[in-house]
């Protein structure tokens, strides 16, 4: 009898951790996941967003469905209020953030109304460099170019990427883009530069670029100026990065800050408190997605570009950013969050 209890226990142990881990994988049986998506229908975030909710739920334990809801308004940040502050915490809603949001709080921003280190990250499906570039036919083609006169960009909203992006630019590369802001983020940008009515874009996401408008990139219907991003696009080899470009150091600490943004390109999140093994379950899920051949099939076809973060490597990226020193983080933000001028 004195082995027999033991015994008894250990064995009572075991099936409640088992009871406990098919509750869990119960919960996603025959489930609706819904996903926040912070963009409109059809732009880059909802085209990638969409391709991971039609592979991620095989990897799921219960074979969940995703639907995705579209919440493009105030660039993002309605789309993570609402995860942060609203949405139901159990696991069973996620979103598809746009890049800058996770950072707004760091900025200031009075809108963003979450704190991005609170919110239960799952991974980044992906980097979002951006390119400075002008229509084939401008003479504008370098960055020296864009230094000797003006060049006018279109942009959609004051704190859109195609309005920062200038911005940053003139600030720490010296040149003189004038921005003219108003255009819709997704055709519209797109009409005024084929239509000569703008000379350029700065703020264009390479791989969103690539997605949406891949004959641009084929029949080189762009002189890409400057590429922003940690390391240079394979795709891009002879354009120069921004960061090789700046020579004072403080300008370079700002724009690495700012970078980071970039990182974290196309990130997927849950609300904070998601229960941690159905957040486990999650990360998981994600993980296995970014290496499913018929994931990888899939978004070659629609010309993604995947380039994965796990929920790790995010949250070390933020936690670098949100420790940045003041100064550093004040001189970012006003080339992030300042109205265009």
């Amino acid at each position: 009898m004195t082995h027999i209890a033991p015994l008894a226990g250990a064995a009572f142990a075991a099936l409640a951790l088992t009871t406990a881990a098919n509750a869990q994988q119960d919960f996603y049986k025959d489930r609706q996941i819904t996903m926040i998506v912070a963009s409109g229908v059809g732009g880059g975030y909802d085209v990638y967003a969409r391709a991971l909710g039609r592979h991620m739920p095989r990897h799921i334990p219960g074979a969940p469905v995703f639907v995705a809801r579209n919440m493009p308004t105030a660039g993002g940040l309605a789309a993570a209020n609402t995860l942060f502050n609203t949405a139901e915490r159990d696991g069973a809603t996620i979103a598809a953030l746009t890049n800058g949001v996770p950072m707004d709080p760091l900025f200031g921003v009075k809108e963003a109304k979450f704190d991005a280190r609170q919110m239960s990250w799952i991974g980044s499906m992906g980097k979002l460099q951006n390119v400075c570039a002008t229509w084939h036919e401008s003479p504008i083609k370098t960055v020296a170019d864009a230094r000797a006169r003006e060049v006018v960009v279109g942009a959609s909203g004051p704190t859109s990427n195609s309005s920062i992006m200038p911005r940053i630019a003139n600030e720490v590369l010296g040149t003189n883009f004038r921005v003219i802001t108003g255009y819709d983020p997704s055709s519209g940008l797109n009409k005024a530069l084929e239509s000569r009515e703008v000379e350029g874009i700065c703020g264009l996401g390479w791989s969103t670029l690539t997605a949406s408008r891949p004959d641009w990139v084929r029949d080189n219907k762009l002189n890409v100026l400057v590429q922003f991003g940690f390391d240079k696009l394979a795709d891009l080899p002879n354009v120069p990065s921004a960061l090789d470009l700046v020579q004072d150091p403080q300008k370079r600490s700002v724009l690495e800050l700012i970078l980071i943004r970039q990182e974290t390109g196309r990130p997927i999140v849950g609300p904070p408190e998601v229960p941690s093994d159905r957040l486990a379950i999650l990360r998981k899920a994600f993980d296995a997605t970014m290496t499913d051949p018929m994931f990888l099939a899939e978004a070659k076809k629609l010309q993604l570009d995947i380039d994965p973060l796990d929920a790790a490597a995010v949250e070390k990226l933020l936690a670098t950013a949100y420790s940045a020193p003041k100064p550093i983080v004040d001189a970012a933000a006003r080339l992030v969050t300042a109205p265009a001028k």
